[in-house]
């Protein structure tokens, strides 16, 4: 703010100095704030005070079903090998229902499609949410944002298309996108989800592999803007935005979409929070309040690098979390170890971070390696390490930036104060830039 009072008092000097001797031109406009902490009044603007005012209740029987996690949707058909990536093969109307509560004005579709594996051949199914503001505005005319929730949960029945339809009503990931999700409403933008991944499927999700996660985005982005019904132009611009585990995942879809996907239309692409570096991030996060998360990471890895063979490196107690974090979502249940070792749940009392069998799937997963981002990007995550919240190295992020830059990748490193300090005197200003609701601007100025 002082800086902008005083650009303003030399423009109107130099202005009154100048008329002195002839007309002065108008001072050049001010250009927009790369990232700003949102107003209430940009949160609650006016197509979410519509839709929460016209909103309804669901029924007991509808909240009762969406508990039971038990929707015949997810069944999968069986695949003949020859489908594409990004081949649509179902798709639903779904009624957005979120702690009870059904928004007006939402329309909304579960989406089953084929996406890869972390060799990009693989035939994989995944899910995922689409809704659309219905504000309005002509629906082909809309941008489509790909957002990627700090989705991290390893268990099945966690992931966005139940959370957003009534499920996991606890879990972390959904609540911390309510504000996002409102400012990109309240733009009108639509909004697709992957779970990255078959939601249903009973066996551990594989969320924290980053080429698998990419895939999935991408791969649904492309069934969402091919699904008819929905009415979105196949050619929509598209934002990448990811959070936590899904900014791992944006970030590989970023870097890998110009090979994987050169026909989507790429404007922007925002990452907030993510892991750079496992290895690095296994370091601080152990024996932090983010151990669990930690742990959790390696069970999100080992479906995709089954030489990890995490099970036979577990004591009997490391065992019997394993078993309980591989049906979990991630909240409450991964911060069940705050400030343990991690050593102390391995037979051989080595710390993760060192363990021979776990870097190949370290290094297959780390970020600014696979590929130069052809969209712009921002990067925004805690300016320093100051913070019990600080569980990504700052100085990761600062050289994943520098990476995107030597590669000629547009990129923009707009870092922000999670210091302790700033949550006791600003909570709102704290608690917007974690859940990176200041980004939302800067995303929306990039599409054209």
């Amino acid at each position: 703010m002082l800086r902008s009072t005083g650009a303003a008092l030399a423009a109107i000097i130099l202005a009154c100095t100048v008329v002195q001797i002839g007309r002065a031109a108008p001072p050049p406009p001010t250009p927009p704030p790369t990232v700003r902490t949102p107003s209430l009044g940009e949160v609650f603007n006016g197509y979410v005070v519509g839709t929460l005012t016209a909103a309804t209740v669901g029924s007991p029987a509808e909240i009762f079903h969406a508990l039971r996690a038990d929707d015949p949707f997810y069944a999968e058909p069986r695949l003949k090998g020859t489908e594409k990536p990004g081949t649509l093969l179902k798709a639903k109307p779904v009624s957005v229902m979120f702690q009870g509560v059904k928004p007006a004005h939402l329309a909304a579709y579960k989406l089953m499609y084929v996406t890869t594996g972390i060799d990009g051949r693989t035939p994989v199914i995944s899910t995922g949410i689409l809704m659309i503001p219905l504000d309005g505005q002509p629906i082909s005319r809309k941008h489509l944002v790909s957002y990627q929730e700090a989705n991290d949960s390893v268990g099945w029945s966690c992931h966005p298309s139940t959370q957003w339809t009534g499920g996991a009503p606890i879990d972390g990931a959904s609540w911390s996108a309510l504000g996002p999700l409102a400012l990109i409403f309240g733009k009108g933008h639509a909004v697709m989800v992957s779970d990255v991944g078959n939601d249903a499927d009973r066996r551990p999700h594989g969320v924290f592999a980053g080429k698998f996660a990419a895939h999935a985005q991408l791969d649904g982005v492309r069934a969402a803007l091919h699904y008819r019904r929905a009415g979105l132009n196949p050619h929509a611009q598209v934002a990448l935005f990811g959070i936590a585990g899904g900014g791992v995942g944006a970030a590989f879809s970023a870097e890998l979409q110009p090979k994987y996907a050169p026909e989507l239309r790429i404007a922007s692409t925002v990452l907030e929070g993510m892991v750079v570096r496992p290895r690095n991030f296994m370091r601080v996060a152990d024996g932090s309040v983010g151990s669990g998360f930690a742990f959790a990471t390696l069970l999100g890895l080992e479906p995709w690098y089954p030489e990890m063979r995490l099970d036979a490196k577990l004591s009997p107690a490391g065992l019997e979390v394993a078993r309980f974090y591989r049906t979990q979502c991630q909240s409450p249940a991964y911060f069940s170890l705050p400030f343990v070792p991690l050593r102390l749940l391995f037979s051989n009392g080595r710390s993760p971070a060192d363990e021979p069998d776990f870097q190949r799937a370290f290094a297959d997963n780390e970020l600014g390696k696979s590929g130069a981002p052809r969209s712009k990007v921002l990067i925004t995550s805690c300016a320093k390490d100051d913070s019990p919240m600080s569980l990504v190295p700052a100085q990761d992020s600062r050289e994943l930036a520098q990476t995107y830059r030597a590669h000629h990748t547009d990129t923009t490193y707009a870092p922000s104060d999670c210091g302790m300090v700033r949550m006791l005197t600003d909570l709102y200003g704290w608690g917007t830039d974690l859940f990176g609701m200041q980004t939302v601007d800067w995303m929306h100025r990039q599409f054209h």
